[in-house]
């Protein structure tokens, strides 16, 4: 069983020790470290935020609601790839009974 790599990733200015599976975990931590971090940037120069809590709830918020905006839009895709492929097997099924 492979050994877990210990990294160390700084949030914030703090650093946060992780233990990951592998490369490519290791590289997705560090990307969302840095996309972390750039967001904090940009809440702090853009908005009076003093509190490193309030940065990070709002990165949160940004983060947790792109997620939740991703599936709303993946399952309106869904349903309507479902309601087209429905329609498809009428028509097949029309020309199948001619």
């Amino acid at each position: 069983m492979a050994e877990s790599l210990k990294i160390k990733v700084t949030i914030a200015g703090r650093v946060y020790p992780i233990k990951v599976k592998n490369e490519n975990e290791e590289q997705g931590m560090r990307k969302a470290a840095k996309k972390i971090n750039d967001l904090v940037t940009k809440f702090e120069k853009n908005y009076e935020v003093s509190d490193k809590q309030d940065v990070l709830a709002m990165c949160a918020l940004q983060f947790a609601s792109l997620i939740e905006i991703n599936t709303i839009e993946n399952e309106e895709d869904l349903i309507k790839a479902t309601e087209k492929m429905n329609k498809l097997n009428v028509l097949i099924d029309e020309h199948l009974k001619k």
